[in-house]
């Protein structure tokens, strides 16, 4: 016969657990725990096996074994969950990565009936068709404005109908259409409400970040630190590029206006003083291999003529 704890032991030994936990592990996932039953967070914990624990509690209590760990151990990494322990919520320790883990416990999602008093969190539209009931059942759909015909003998809803909004209470009528129906419009499970890992909190939008994602937010900080810094002529190192460019062009632009001049500036003073070296430069610099023997034709053309012209001055045509 098992030895029955009393509420103090009871206290003790979580206490020992959850401080084993914060000592263990760096990366925790809060989740909210509402309408979720003991089977269906059994099937969690087994899912999670291996590499995570999901521990649930009193949020009191578990404020409590935080707040004597930090004071024991001097790590006061995990005070910044105390102000997420708000509602009913649990903590899942993990070793594994994150993201997965989150995708892991999304799975476990069990099909509700609407009861009444219930927030509605998803919107809850009853499509159109043959509901299979006797027209005495008509009351139900009249009560609800909903537009319904006879159809050989059963009801049948003609158009589509926003039963239930997105966070109202479902009325005793609504469940009751629902129940009949046989539909379950509402899924609970784990929701993943905050992330923490080693200090830090964040929510768990982060963690579907790409490594693009984390590139183009960075690129556009630096951009954005180098207008300011352009702005207001404050020296950074994502502006100093800039700064030795503009620096450089108008170095160069009063080398242009004067009699100064430099390697660099020589070069484009003489561009400046004959624009169609310009016009040169550029086919020469985009020139292709097939586009290089066009010249040479030319050239073989060009040699061609003379003989021509030295055969008319022997006397030697052909049209003589």
């Amino acid at each position: 016969m098992a030895i029955k704890r009393t509420k103090a032991e009871k206290k003790q030994a979580y206490d020992r657990k959850l401080c084993q936990l914060l000592d263990e592990y760096t990366k925790v996932l809060i989740a909210v725990a509402d309408n979720v039953g003991s089977n269906q967070l059994q099937e969690i914990r087994k899912g999670l096996r291996g590499d995570s624990i999901v521990l649930m509690g009193k949020n009191t209590l578990i404020r409590r074994c935080i707040k004597v760990h930090a004071d024991a151990t001097g790590n006061k990494d995990y005070l910044e969950l105390m102000p997420l322990l708000v509602g009913n919520v649990g903590l899942i320790f993990t070793k594994g990565d994150l993201k997965e883990v989150r995708e892991e416990v999304a799975k476990y999602k069990v099909g509700a009936p609407a009861r009444v008093g219930l927030v509605a969190p998803v919107d809850v539209v009853v499509p159109p068709g043959n509901t299979g009931l006797d027209p005495s059942q008509t009351s139900f759909f009249q009560v609800l404005n909903i537009p319904t015909k006879i159809n050989k003998g059963t009801v049948e809803i003609i158009t589509p109908v926003e039963l239930i909004k997105k966070g109202d209470k479902v009325g005793s009528s609504e469940s009751a259409l629902l129940a009949k129906l046989g539909i379950r419009p509402f899924s609970y499970g784990l929701v993943i409400t905050n992330v923490y890992d080693s200090g830090s909190v964040f929510t768990p939008e982060v963690l579907d970040l790409t490594e693009d994602d984390l590139m183009e937010k960075f690129a556009s900080g630096v951009s954005m630190v180098a207008s300011v810094s352009l702005a207001i002529s404050y020296p950074t190192i994502a502006a100093a590029p800039h700064m030795f460019l503009n620096g450089y062009k108008n170095v160069l632009a009063v080398a242009v206006e004067t009699e100064y001049s430099y390697p660099h500036a020589d070069k484009i003073k003489e561009y400046l003083k004959d624009p169609s070296k310009f016009a040169v430069a550029a086919p020469v610099a985009v020139a292709s291999s097939g586009a290089a023997s066009a010249p040479a034709a030319k050239e073989e053309e060009k040699k061609e003529e003379p003989e021509e012209e030295s055969d008319g001055d022997l006397g030697m045509s052909l049209f003589d």
